[in-house]
């Protein structure tokens, strides 16, 4: 599924495994439970101050709040998109 920060802000759709997020000005994976969950984030995609960070979401919020932030105030914009993995973590 693809879909927005706005959309993905009011929960997570049901039998969906994987979402791709795009346009989430207010980081909407805050707001969702971090239960399971990979993120595997990225902005500037293809330039070169690229960033990409993944991990479980429980460990990766705070992080990519952070370095979102950063950036945005270093540069005045920034344009980052992240995948989210809904399935269960092998153990």
């Amino acid at each position: 599924m693809i879909t927005t920060g706005r959309h993905l802000a009011t929960g997570l759709p049901e039998g969906v495994s994987k979402i791709v997020v795009m346009l989430d000005g207010q980081c909407a994976f805050k707001s969702i439970p971090h239960e399971n969950l990979d993120i595997f984030w990225g902005a500037y995609l293809g330039m070169d101050n690229e960033i990409l960070l993944s991990g479980t979401l429980s460990e990766m919020s705070d992080k990519i709040e952070a370095s979102r932030n950063k950036e945005r105030a270093q540069s005045g914009w920034i344009m980052d998109t992240y995948l989210l993995s809904i399935e269960k973590r092998k153990e």
